[in-house]
């Protein structure tokens, strides 16, 4: 299948080697085009992982956008959400009908981006999806080599309009065998995993995240008192999921650290072993902020105002991140309100995820 990967971190460039090895016509395209300039070169990402080290080649590595949709039938955009609007502007042009545009993991994305690109002038007839996480636990070690310590083995995908599940489902698990049609895009939204687990491990590791140079917050920064936390707040993103009709699975975050039943498995004790996340973490500029807690917190909870769910802990995480970023997160443009859907009906809002704008 002819795949266009677009991005340049390090979701990007795992699912360009690993699409690439699995037998794809794999186009990576990164607007950088200097940062992309060696995998240009080479033609080729090297790929780490438990079967080793080796040279993963591309069909084409490119700053042309354009070159990178031409005839993809699968579109993977695993870049964070606040490149969202940039790429879809980017992507708008070049778009044909029959392409499915997937997002893992989306933060409504598949929505938001759907919207852009037909403001943009777009009439393409594209299928729009998004899933819980992304499909690997990976790092960049260099320039054009990326670490990849696990894949995903269960992927719940919402899709945008909801109409277009069953097609755009079957030509995603071409690529990605592990992922399953969970419903529309508001589904697919809410099995994000990121604001649910990073803001609390930004917030109760606030302190040493500031003092130390580098810092685990899934290791030594993952104490009971965080998962205590972490825990209700992911109850409180199960019952808005209720409140809109979405069934289980759920796949409860708590699964991630005590069985293999999660999105990866059993996989925190290999994260932990990897010590890819001992980083450097910036309280105002890093992802776990800009895009797990200012969009995709702030989206979380205004769902729950919208469902009419009591859910203090993101409203609690929210303004203590607002605090020190110096605004009020309830505002974002990620949330029901900015996304004009606060005023609709759960009948009107199912009817617009289904059918489409």
């Amino acid at each position: 299948m002819k795949i266009a990967i677009l991005g340049g971190g390090h979701g990007a460039y795992a699912a360009a080697a690993d699409l690439s090895e699995a037998g794809h016509e794999v186009r990576l395209w990164r607007r950088d085009a200097a940062a992309l300039e060696p995998v240009v070169q080479a033609g080729a990402i090297t790929l780490k992982d438990a079967d080793g080290v080796r040279e993963v080649p591309l069909a084409l590595a490119t700053a042309d956008i354009a070159a990178a949709l031409q005839g993809a039938e699968l579109i993977v955009i695993p870049t964070p959400a606040i490149a969202q609007h940039d790429i879809a502007l980017a992507m708008a042009p070049h778009l044909a009908d029959g392409q499915v545009v997937f997002l893992p993991p989306g933060t409504f994305g598949s929505y938001v981006m759907a919207r852009t690109v037909k403001q943009a002038g777009s009439r393409a007839d594209v299928a729009w999806a998004e899933t819980g996480t992304l499909p690997y636990l990976a790092r960049k070690h260099g320039e054009r080599e990326v670490n990849l310590t696990i894949r995903a083995i269960r992927l719940p995908t919402g899709v945008y309009p909801a109409r277009k599940e069953a097609e755009a489902v079957e030509v995603i698990r071409r690529a990605y065998p592990a992922v399953h049609g969970c419903g529309n895009a508001l589904s697919g939204a809410l099995m994000n995993a990121g604001p649910v687990i990073h803001p609390p491990l930004m917030v109760m590791n606030a302190a040493p995240l500031q003092h130390f140079e580098r810092w685990d917050i899934h290791n030594e920064g993952t104490q009971r008192a965080v998962r205590d936390v972490t825990d209700r707040l992911d109850q409180e993103r199960m019952a808005v999921r209720e409140a809109f009709g979405q069934g289980a699975p759920h796949y409860p975050l708590a699964d991630h650290y005590n069985n293999d039943q999660w999105m990866y498995g059993d996989a925190h004790k290999q994260l932990v072993k990897s010590g890819d996340w001992r980083e450097n973490i910036d309280l105002h500029t890093h992802r776990y902020i800009t895009e797990d807690t200012e969009l995709g917190l702030a989206f979380l909870a205004s769902a729950a105002r919208h469902a009419g769910v009591d859910a203090p802990i993101a409203h609690g995480l929210l303004a203590i991140v607002g605090g020190f970023l110096g605004r009020d997160l309830r505002h974002g443009p990620r949330t029901f309100e900015s996304l004009g859907l606060a005023d609709l009906s759960a009948a009107q809002l199912a009817q617009r995820l289904h059918d489409g704008e």
